[in-house]
């Protein structure tokens, strides 16, 4: 190693260095919560077991569209800002495209989260 070279720590979350460690690790949470939950969302006898796991789906499809679209409108401000940096004589024509597209990926948001709230107004008894 050449002098005053520091070497740089890629490890992130803990000493894990590999983004698929973080994947498996994220699932494998996942898991133990679900299982450990399950006493807790136990029914009462009688009650009728079709839509018992509707609750559960309906808040890991709101959060999972949540994420989906702060990761879109992150990815589409980067872009935007990026290409009006490198040409700043289409900034105008770029920042109208890109309120465009936010708005087409906030109404699909909207739309998914409201199919969200339905399912979990059915999963109710």
């Amino acid at each position: 190693m050449a002098v005053g070279v520091v070497p740089r720590d890629n490890n992130i979350l803990c000493g894990v260095s590999n983004p698929m460690n973080v994947v498996k690790l994220v699932g494998v949470a996942l898991v133990v919560l679900l299982i450990s939950a399950s006493p807790a969302l136990a029914q009462a006898g009688g009650a009728s077991y079709s839509l018992s796991g509707g609750g559960i789906g309906a808040g890991l499809g709101a959060g999972l569209t949540i994420l989906g679209a702060g990761l879109g409108f992150g990815k589409i401000g980067s872009a935007a800002l990026e290409s009006m940096a490198r040409q700043p004589e289409v900034a105008g024509r770029v920042g109208t495209n890109m309120l465009i597209i936010a708005a087409l990926l906030e109404g699909a948001t909207f739309f998914s989260l409201i199919v969200c709230i339905l399912v979990l107004g059915k999963a109710q008894f």
